[in-house]
């Protein structure tokens, strides 16, 4: 059984901790506040604010940020989502103290110096073209607008419209808002002390607190397709609406995409590429979070099939009617034993973590498999039984 702790401090932080005897820890900073937060004027401050934090504090420059960690043997990394910001670092044990220091002035005390926010701009419009001209990336960034209206049908990124608008007045006082320690949480995995953590949350974070907006949430369903030139392959995203995903149906969405499209042996793999030879890639997403949920499969054909492939997803889906108990056991083993292997590394287990606790309780981490051996084949069968669903291919000219 795993050691873990958890605890909310006087200063509106929370800590959460796994026990581990290596010689390697996972820490992460995190606020709770992601892309889904924003104003759709605002689309890409939260990214934005990510950027930024890795720029210089009054006590280290950019370059001096990454080589404290990097220097030491470390990775040094951050994540803007949907939910949550996060800020993290992977290193030798025996320098916890340097990591917690590194990561904890990032996010107390970024300088946010007019000419670094200039120059950061720019490198985020280069990472919204690196998505754009990426055929793989690009759909995925579509679908979102294609399930969506409002805020989460954009990009993470933003518009060129709306990164272009975001000030320096506007990037501080988000920050100043929505840093808070009511909203932050600090994630480790690995050698280290419970007390001594907690300690130094508390002796380092003053009090402050911030209610987090929420955005409406607007369903919808679309299809369409779009041509470009310069590509040779067809990339497609079929998706559907996970409803209550708060709920169980967390788990069964899980075990549904799995069942479909969750690697080689699965139903669309098998049946697109092994049976049918029309693809290379066929894979599956499920993107469950508190507020929202769907699940996808991404698949790269040529344009003449596009219509074939999509007509064979939706041909697995009906076939699901027949799906039989011993299957649907072998998929959940696949999942309990993937969750396994990913939380053995203790960076895979500090996201999960993370994940876990903006979701609601970290301890949800402890409860996967039980959770996964409750799904129940009738419950599978309706989450499959959709009825609407939305597709985008982006075919060669």
């Amino acid at each position: 059984m795993a050691k873990f702790y958890r605890k909310k401090l006087k200063n509106g932080m929370t800590v959460i901790f796994e026990k581990r005897e290596t010689d390697v820890v996972s820490i992460a900073f995190a606020v709770r506040y992601g892309a889904i937060n924003e104003s759709v004027k605002e689309k890409g401050i939260a990214h934005f604010i990510e950027h930024l934090l890795y720029k210089g504090t009054p006590k280290r420059n950019s370059r001096q940020i990454s080589e404290e960690i990097e220097k030491r043997g470390g990775i040094l990394n951050g994540f803007t989502s949907e939910q949550t910001t996060a800020y993290w670092c992977k290193l030798p044990s025996k320098h916890l103290k340097i990591g917690l220091d590194v990561l904890s002035d990032m996010v107390k005390n970024p300088l946010f110096d007019e000419k670094e926010v200039e120059k950061e701009r720019k490198v985020i419009f280069e990472e919204m073209k690196l998505y754009k001209d990426n055929p793989s990336m690009h759909v995925h960034d579509k679908i979102l607008s294609y399930l969506y209206k409002g805020t989460l049908g954009i990009s993470m990124a933003g518009t060129e419209k709306t990164l272009a608008s975001i000030t320096s007045d506007q990037i501080r006082k988000k920050f100043e808002e929505v840093y808070a320690t009511n909203n932050l949480i600090l994630c480790v995995v690995g050698n280290a002390d419970f007390e001594q953590l907690c300690n130094f949350a508390e002796s380092n974070f003053e009090f402050r607190k911030f209610e987090v907006p929420k955005q409406k949430i607007v369903l919808h369903d679309r299809i369409g397709r779009e041509k470009r030139r310069g590509i040779d392959q067809a990339n497609l995203v079929f998706a559907y609406h996970i409803p209550n995903p708060a709920g169980k149906n967390h788990y069964i969405a899980q075990v549904l995409n799995g069942l479909m499209a969750g690697g080689m042996s699965s139903r669309l793999f098998l049946e697109i590429r092994e049976k049918r030879n029309l693809a290379y890639s066929v894979k599956g997403s499920c993107n469950c979070d508190k507020d929202f949920g769907f699940n996808s499969i991404f698949v790269g054909t040529t344009k003449q099939n596009v219509d074939k492939v999509k007509k064979v997803i939706l041909d697995e889906f009906k076939k699901l009617k027949k799906l039989k108990e011993k299957e649907l056991k072998e998929i959940k083993e696949q999942l309990i034993g993937n969750n396994k292997i990913s939380k053995e590394d203790s960076q895979g287990q500090m996201l999960e973590l993370l994940f876990s606790e903006i979701f609601g309780n970290a301890k949800r981490s402890y409860e996967y498999e039980k959770n996964i051996r409750a799904v129940r084949l009738s419950e599978i069968k309706k989450l499959a039984n959709f009825k609407k669903y939305s597709f985008f291919a982006l075919m060669p000219a």
